[in-house]
This record gives structure tokens, sequence and C-alpha cells, in this order.
């Protein structure tokens, strides 16, 4: 029973990030690396930056709102509530905001994210 945890998230802050995009750390604990949840939040025709998590898989869980996700060179598709993505460590990725409301999703990292698995591949000017 000493694993059991049990968390209520509601007050969790919200953080703006460089990737373009609002993020509130649901659950990423030191005692446990092997996963970690967050909920993303992005605004109306905003486009999260072009980035990949090293060695790290992603799963979006769609809750609310419309986007498009785009995939390593040639996968797009159309997003809407209760759709999910598994995205494979390693893979360049994308998602833009088509609505026009705020489109919120779960991230489902494994392991854990860490700001070190994130690599940015924005161009630079």
């Amino acid at each position: 029973m000493n694993d059991i945890l049990f968390k209520r998230t509601k007050d969790e802050p919200e953080v703006y990030t460089e990737e373009r995009c609002h993020i509130t750390e649901l659950l990423n604990t030191p005692s446990d690396r092997t996963q970690s949840v967050a909920q993303a939040r992005v605004e109306p025709g905003v486009t999260t930056a072009l980035h990949q998590l090293s060695q790290t898989s992603e799963i979006y869980y769609i809750l609310q709102g419309q986007g498009t996700i785009e995939l390593g060179n040639d996968y797009k598709k159309d997003l809407m509530p209760r759709d999910m993505v598994y995205i494979p460590g390693d893979t360049p990725q994308r998602i833009t905001n088509t609505g026009e409301t705020d489109l919120i999703f779960l991230c489902l990292c494994r392991p854990a994210f860490e700001a070190s698995c994130y690599v940015d591949l924005e161009p630079t000017a």
C-alpha cells in the first residue's frame, strides 16, 4: 500500500512554455521516473514548436477542442475530443489548434518527462 498515490490536481499551476502552449504538471514525481502526466492547453490558431522527446514516448488524449497533429515527415491527422495518438520517442511533432476554443489534451510520457529530453527542432532565423 506504500506505492499508492492520491493527488488532487485542481490547484496545480499552469505554466506558459517556449513551446507556445500552457502546461500543468499533474503527475511527475521523483520517486517514480517510469511515467508522467501533464495537461496541455493550446490557444486558438496557435501551432506548438516543432520538437521531439529524446527516448521518451508520449500519448496525447484530446479532452476539448480540435486540432491537427503533425508527426515525422509525412503524418498529419485532424483530432477531436476522445481521440488518442501514440507518439514514439524521438519523433518530430507539433500540434495546431484549428478550432475557436482552447485545445486541451493530456500528455502521458514514458519514461517520465524531464526537461533534458526535450529537443527543440524549430528552425532558427
